[in-house]
């Protein structure tokens, strides 16, 4: 009986253990998607992605959500033109955000080049983070051109104070304006403006804000998108408005992993200070400026603050469960 429970105890041990060292792997799951946001919902990982395609086919999006970072479940078109009527091609990267019991879901479509072409950015609504998302408001939250920056990109940040902000841009603008608590518009500013420009040097899309320590870290991607330059940089500041002064890159590509490594996101694990972030690359087989996947790195700090470049794995990142 004592060798049975000794036997019974060691492999209880070793599958703890082996469970432990199971890594997610990079990609995170198979497929060519790009842009990744990335969000903790009811103690799940989810990541909403653009499906990296033509324009013409990029018209729906998934998301995928996982309990473990390891094992990744795909949750098919939670939204297509289809359900925006104003929309019709260039689905392109979803941010969310969770208000009560509702999932906004803010998105960019038909890449629009002016003032006069229908487009810009959306929002879809769902009572559960895996959809189906319908369209919220029945035409674009931003419909043109403010400040220089095209309407894309968006990403949505809540502030220590409750307050809700839409970060967006691409062109090499970047705006910020504050959202009203109902997502159907904005609410100015002390001085009057809707849409302030905080653009940093060498910005050219993809902003990304959250709160560390007190300190507001603002980072963004540079290069281009479909070249091995693309690559992610930051600035920090005491306010969601800046100034941003630009730091440094912490993202780009490696010869012998990837190019093209960028457009991002942050996660931090609830209640610790422990921080991932989940971007795109482009596999060294590759030509196709689509071809791109998405992955998941480590975020280190230093104890100034400063965040270290992000080390590019195959391996990915160790079993993290919620």
């Amino acid at each position: 009986m004592k060798k049975k429970m000794l036997l019974l105890a060691w492999i209880l041990t070793t599958t703890v253990v082996q469970a432990q060292e199971q890594y997610s792997g990079n990609p995170l799951f198979p497929g060519w998607y790009a842009d990744p946001e990335g969000v903790i919902f009811n103690k799940t990982y989810w990541i909403y992605p653009t499906f990296s395609a033509p324009y013409h086919k990029q018209v729906f999006m998934d998301a995928f959500s996982s309990n473990d970072l390891v094992h990744w479940k795909k949750h098919e078109r939670i939204l297509d033109t289809a359900a925006v009527k104003w929309a019709r091609r260039a689905l392109w990267a979803p941010a969310i955000i969770k208000k009560k019991h509702q999932y906004f879901l803010f998105f960019g479509a038909n890449d629009i080049q002016n003032d006069q072409q229908t487009g810009g950015i959306g929002v879809a609504v769902a009572s559960k983070p895996e959809g189906p998302f319908k369209d919220y408001l029945g035409h674009p939250l931003v419909d043109r051109f403010h400040n220089g920056a095209q309407p894309i990109d968006q990403f949505v940040f809540k502030d220590k104070d409750g307050a809700y902000y839409l970060i967006y841009g691409g062109w090499r603008h970047c705006n910020i304006a504050r959202l009203k608590d109902d997502f159907t518009g904005f609410i100015p500013f002390k001085d009057g403006s809707t849409f302030k420009e905080i653009t940093p040097e060498k910005y050219v899309e993809g902003p990304v804000m959250f709160i560390r320590n007190g300190k507001y870290y603002f980072m963004w991607s540079e290069g281009g998108w479909t070249g091995p330059d693309y690559s992610v940089a930051y600035a920090v500041a005491d306010s969601p408005l800046g100034p941003f002064r630009r730091v440094g890159k912490i993202l780009q590509q490696d010869p012998d992993i990837a190019t093209g490594a960028g457009h991002h996101s942050v996660i931090q694990v609830p209640g610790k200070d422990e921080w991932y972030i989940i971007y795109h690359r482009r596999p060294l087989t590759e030509k196709d400026g689509n071809s791109r996947e998405t992955c998941i790195e480590h975020l280190y700090f230093n104890k100034d603050g400063s965040i270290q470049p992000v080390v590019l794995t195959k391996k990915g990142v160790r079993r993290h469960p919620l």
